[in-house]
C-alpha cells in the first residue's frame, strides 16, 4: 500500500475559511464560519487524497526564532479578530474527533513543522501533499511533495509542482526564497529590497541564479537606480531570504508513525457537529438513519372522515402539519386533535366541511393548545375559519424557556421537555428533494401522536415558565402577538407590480448610462462585472494604488473600492453600478416573484421564535432588508401601496430606542439628561468623548460617535469598529475606552452585567426574556470574551424588541377600541407600518405616538416619529 502524508497549515486554512464565509453562529451564539469552512475543506481533502498519514500544524505563538533576526517580522499584521480566535478551540476539538494528529512547537511556525516533516517523509518514500493559503510553502514542492495553495475562498486550489513553479515564475522551487529575499513579503513584513517587485526579482534570478551570486555581481546589473538599491540593501536582502526560508530540520518531536490515520471517531465527530449545529454534515454521516430506528409507544387514535360534536371538547390540543410554511406554497397535509374523548386525525378538507368543527374552532370558550399559533391561525383563515381560544403554544413556550434551542422540529422540542421517543419530521417526511408525504397510515400516526404529546407538554412548559418568572412574557406578550402577526401575514401588503416593472426598466437604463460613463473614464470597453478585467483597468491602466491582492489578481471588493474613492472619479460610478445591479436582481426581480397571484399582495412570514434577542425577522420575502441608504433602494417602497381606494400608508418608528434603553438600564446620568433634554445623542457623545463644545463637533466626529454608540449597543469589538470606521484597531480601542470614561454609568453597567451573568448563567431583558451564556465562565479567553460582549448587549437589544412587540399589542387593542378600519401591515425593525382611510389619519396622528410612547415607562422618554403618504415611500 502506498504511503501518502497530508500536511495542513491549520492557521492559514482557518483564516481563509473565516474571511471566505459570512459570520455564522450556532444556537449558543458562538461564531462557526471558520470551523465550518475548515471542516468542509478537511472533508474534501480526506475524500480526494485518502491519506495514510495526516497532520495539521499550528503556529504556537506570536514569537518565533525569526524575531531574533528581525524584531518587526510579521509586525504589520492586524490582531486576530476575536470572532475568529474563539473558533480555534473548536477546530482543535474537531481534529481530535476526526482522529487527526495536531501539533505546534514553541518558537517555531507551522511552516517549519510542515517543512521538517515533508523532508523526513520524502526520505522514507512517502508522497506528500501540503495544503495552505501561504505561497511561502511553494518552496517545498519537489518530485515527492505537491503544495496546494487556496486561491479563491477555500476550495479553489492552485497546485504547485516543480513544473508549475517553473511555469509560473520561471524559477525552480528552491529559488522562491531568493525571490522573497529580493521582493520581500508585505504579509509577513519581510522588507526585501525597496522598489524591487516580482517581475524584477525573477528577471535578476534568471540572469544570476541565486541572491548571493547576484549580490556579488551587482556591477553587471543594468540600471543605475537598481544597482544603487541592491548595493544599499545587501544585508537586508540576505536577512529577508533567511526570514523567508522554511526550516526543514526543526526539533519536531513527533514521528511519521504518530501521524497514521485510522479514520474518524464517528460518535465523537457527531457530538462535535451537533454542538456546532452542522446539521448538513450530520446528515452526510447518516444521522437520520439512527433517528428512523426510534421505538415509539403505541397510541390509539381514530382517522375521521367526518367531525362531529362528539369528537370535540372544551379543552383540546390541536396540531396542524405543513410541509412548507410559505404563504404561497404552504398546504396543510393533516390535523391532529386530542382531548378527553380521544385522539383523532383528519384532513383540512374534512375540518372545513364540518359545521361542528367550525363552530368549535371559532368559540373562544373552547380552549386550544397548539404548536405555532401564528401558522395555525393563518392556515385556518385561508379556509374561512377564524380560530379563537388559543391559550398555549408549545413552540413559543419552548422558545421563551430557552431561545438558544432554535430547532422547530417537534420531536426535538418534545425531547427537550422530557418527552423522548418521537420520530423526527425528517425521519418521516425526508428532506430537500427527497421530502414527500408518506402513506396515510404513517402520516396519521405521526400527526395524531404530536397532538397527544402536545397535550401532555402544556403543564410541563407552564411550570417551567412560572419557575423562570416568564409567565407574563408568554401570556401577555408573545401569545397575543402571535395572533396579531397571523392577521398581518394573512392580510399582506398590496404591491404595485407595474411600478416595480417600471423601476426595473429605469434601473436598466441607468445601468447602461453608468456603464457608458465608466467605459469613457476607463478609455476602453470591458466587463465591469469581471473582477479580473476591472482590476486590470484600475491598477494597470489607470495606475491606482493596489490595496489588496487575491490569488487570482487584484482585489476589487467593495472595501477596496471605498478606499480608492478619492483617487479617481471612476470609483464612485463603479460602486453605484454595483449597488444598482444588486437592487435590480435581488430586490426588484425577487419581489415580483413572490407577489400572490390571487391577492396581488406580498404575504411575508414573520419569524417569532428565531432570534436569541427576541427580535422579529421576516422571510419569503425579507421585507426588513430592503436597502434604504441608496435613494434607488428607498424608491422600492413606492411599490407598497394601500389595498383600498382612498387609503394611505402611515408609518411610525421609535427614535434611537436601543440607546434610550441603554440609558435606562445603565442609569447613566449624562445619557439620561441628553435624552430628557431632547439633545442629538451622537453630537452629545462627540462633545464628551472629544472634549469639545457643541459648535466644534465636526461631521466626522459625529460619525465616529454614532458608530461607537451603536457599536456599544451591539457589543462591537475594536476589530468591528475599526472595520466600520476604516481606522486602526488601536484607534478603535482607544475610542471605545474614551467613550466608557465619558459615560461611567455605561461602564459600570457593562461590568455589573457580566458579573451577574457569571453568577446566574444568563441575562434578562426588562420583560424577563432570558439568554443563556454557558461560555461566560469558559477558561478559553476568546469564548469567554464573546459571551461577555453578548451579556452586555442582549438586555439592550432584547428590551428594545420587547417594547416594539408590546407596542404592536397595545396598538391593536387601541385600534379596536376606537373602532377604526386602519390595519397594521408590517413591522420593520423599530417601525410599524399601517394602511388607513384618509379620514382616520387625524386620529392616528394622535393615538399612534401616544400608544407607542406610553408602551413602557423608562427613565428617559420614548420618542416616536410618524408620517403618511400614498405609498410606503411617501410615508417617510
Amino acid at each position: 500500500m502506498s504511503k501518502k502524508l497530508v500536511l495542513i497549515d491549520g492557521n492559514s486554512i482557518a483564516y481563509r475559511a473565516f474571511f471566505a464565509l459570512p459570520l455564522l453562529n450556532n444556537d449558543k451564539g458562538v461564531h462557526t464560519n471558520a470551523v465550518y469552512g475548515f471542516t468542509t475543506m478537511l472533508q474534501r481533502i480526506l475524500e480526494d487524497e485518502k491519506p495514510s498519514h495526516i497532520l495539521v500544524a499550528f503556529d504556537a505563538g506570536k514569537t518565533t526564532f525569526r524575531h531574533e533576526t528581525f524584531k518587526e517580522y510579521k509586525g504589520g499584521r492586524q490582531k486576530t479578530p476575536p470572532e475568529l480566535s474563539e473558533q480555534f478551540p473548536y477546530i482543535r476539538e474537531l481534529l481530535d474527533a476526526y482522529g487527526i494528529k495536531r501539533y505546534e512547537k514553541e518558537n517555531y511556525e507551522a511552516d517549519d513543522i510542515i517543512g521538517t516533516l515533508s523532508l523526513r517523509a520524502e526520505a522514507e518514500g512517502f508522497d506528500v501533499k501540503v495544503f495552505s493559503g501561504d505561497k511561502d510553502l511553494t518552496q517545498l514542492s519537489s518530485d515527492k511533495t505537491t503544495v496546494c495553495i487556496t486561491r479563491k475562498g477555500i476550495t479553489d486550489l492552485e497546485i504547485y509542482t516543480p513544473e508549475h513553479v517553473k511555469e509560473k515564475w520561471e524559477i525552480t522551487p528552491d529559488r522562491v526564497i531568493d525571490m522573497k529575499g529580493l521582493m520581500g513579503d508585505s504579509s509577513d513584513n519581510i522588507p526585501g529590497v525597496p522598489g524591487v517587485g516580482e517581475k524584477t526579482a525573477i528577471k535578476l534570478l534568471k540572469q544570476f541564479g541565486t541572491l548571493e551570486e547576484l549580490l556579488s555581481s551587482i556591477d553587471q546589473v543594468s540600471g543605475k537606480k537598481l544597482k544603487e538599491k541592491l548595493e544599499e540593501n545587501k544585508e537586508q536582502a540576505i536577512m529577508s531570504k533567511e526570514l523567508a526560508t522554511i526550516l526543514r530540520e526543526a526539533p519536531v518531536d513527533v514521528g511519521l508513525d504518530d501521524l497514521h490515520y485510522e479514520g474518524e471517531e464517528t460518535q465523537e465527530l457527531k457530538a462535535v457537529f451537533k454542538d456546532l449545529g452542522f446539521n448538513s454534515l450530520l446528515e452526510k454521516m447518516g444521522e437520520t438513519v439512527e433517528e428512523e430506528t426510534v421505538e415509539q409507544e403505541e397510541i390509539s387514535f381514530e382517522v375521521l372522515d367526518e367531525i362531529k360534536a362528539d369528537h370535540l371538547a372544551r379543552e383540546s390540543s390541536l396540531y396542524i402539519e405543513m410541509l412548507e410554511d410559505n404563504y404561497h406554497t404552504g398546504k396543510v397535509i393533516g390535523i391532529g386533535l386530542h382531548n378527553e374523548k380521544g385522539t383523532y386525525f383528519f384532513s383540512m378538507e374534512t375540518a372545513a366541511a364540518s359545521p361542528a368543527f367550525k363552530a368549535w374552532a371559532e368559540d373562544g370558550e373552547s380552549v386550544k393548545h397548539v404548536y405555532n399559533a401564528k401558522e395555525t391561525i393563518v392556515s385556518f383563515l385561508r379556509e374561512g375559519i377564524e380560530i379563537e381560544g388559543i391559550d398555549f403554544d408549545l413552540l413559543l413556550a419552548s422558545y421563551i424557556i430557552n431561545p438558544s434551542e432554535s430547532s422547530e422540529d417537534f420531536a426535538t422540542i418534545a425531547k427537550g421537555h422530557g418527552q423522548a421517543g418521537m420520530k423526527s419530521d425528517e425521519a418521516v417526511f425526508g428532506k430537500g428533494a427527497k421530502q414527500k408525504v408518506p402513506d396515510l397510515e404513517v402520516l396519521s400516526e405521526h400527526i395524531a401522536r404530536k397532538a397527544f404529546v402536545l397535550w401532555t407538554l402544556k403543564g410541563t412548559c407552564m411550570d417551567e415558565l412560572e419557575e423562570n418568572n416568564q409567565q407574563e412574557l408568554f401570556t401577555d406578550l408573545e401569545l397575543p402577538l402571535a395572533l396579531i402577526l397571523a392577521e398581518m401575514e394573512h392580510t399582506g401588503v398590496k404591491v404595485d407590480c407595474d411600478r416595480l416593472n417600471e423601476m426595473k426598466d429605469e434601473l436598466a437604463e441607468r445601468l447602461v448610462e453608468l456603464e457608458k460613463k465608466i467605459h469613457e473614464l476607463a478609455g476602453e470597453s470591458f466587463n465591469i462585472n469581471s473582477p479580473k478585467q476591472l482590476g486590470v483597468v484600475l491598477f494597470d491602466k489607470l495606475g491606482l494604488p493596489v490595496i489588496k491582492k487575491t490569488k487570482t489578481g487584484y482585489s476589487t471588493s467593495a472595501d477596496v473600492l471605498e478606499k480608492l474613492q478619492s483617487k479617481h472619479e471612476i470609483i464612485d460610478y463603479i460602486l453605484h453600478y454595483r449597488q444598482l445591479g444588486k437592487l435590480q436582481s435581488t430586490y426588484l426581480e425577487g419581489l415580483l416573484k413572490v407577489v400572490h397571484e390571487e391577492t396581488g399582495k406580498i404575504h411575508t412570514r414573520f419569524n417569532q421564535a428565531l432570534t436569541q434577542t427576541g427580535r422579529l425577522s421576516s422571510t419569503d420575502p425579507n421585507l426588513q432588508n430592503i436597502p434604504i441608504r441608496l435613494e434607488e433602494g428607498r424608491k422600492i417602497r413606492q411599490a407598497f401601496i394601500p389595498s383600498e381606494e382612498g387609503w394611505v400608508m402611515f408609518a411610525a418608528d421609535y427614535s434611537q430606542i436601543e440607546l434610550r434603553v441603554l440609558a435606562h438600564i445603565a442609569k447613566d446620568e449624562k445619557l439620561i439628561e441628553a435624552f430628557r433634554n431632547d439633545m442629538d445623542i451622537h453630537t452629545k457623545t462627540a462633545m464628551d468623548v472629544f472634549g469639545v463644545a457643541k459648535e466644534d463637533v465636526t461631521s466626522n466626529m459625529r460619525r465616529h460617535a454614532k458608530a461607537v454608540n451603536f457599536g456599544i449597543v451591539y457589543g462591537i469589538s475594536d476589530y468591528g469598529l475599526s472595520q466600520s470606521l476604516d481606522i486602526s484597531r488601536k484607534e478603535a480601542g482607544e475610542f471605545i475606552n474614551k467613550y466608557l470614561e465619558s459615560f461611567p454609568g455605561v461602564k459600570d453597567y457593562m461590568e455589573d452585567i457580566v458579573q451577574d451573568a457569571k453568577q446566574k448563567g444568563y441575562v434578562t431583558t426588562l420583560l424577563k426574556r432570558r439568554r443563556y451564556l454557558p461560555e461566560i465562565t469558559s477558561r478559553n479567553f476568546n469564548l469567554r470574551s464573546f459571551a461577555e460582549r453578548t451579556a452586555m448587549n442582549t438586555p439592550i437589544q432584547g428590551s428594545a424588541a420587547d417594547i416594539i412587540k408590546k407596542a404592536m399589542i397595545d396598538m391593536a387593542a387601541r385600534l379596536e377600541k376606537e373602532n377604526l378600519k386602519s390595519r397594521l401591515l408590517l413591522q420593520v425593525h423599530d417601525e410599524l407600518i399601517f394602511e388607513a382611510p384618509k379620514d382616520e389619519i387625524e386620529i392616528l396622528e394622535k393615538i399612534v405616538p401616544e400608544v407607542m410612547e406610553q408602551t413602557m415607562e423608562l427613565e428617559v422618554p420614548l420618542k416616536v416619529d410618524y408620517s403618511y403618504g400614498d405609498t410606503w415611500y411617501d410615508a417617510k
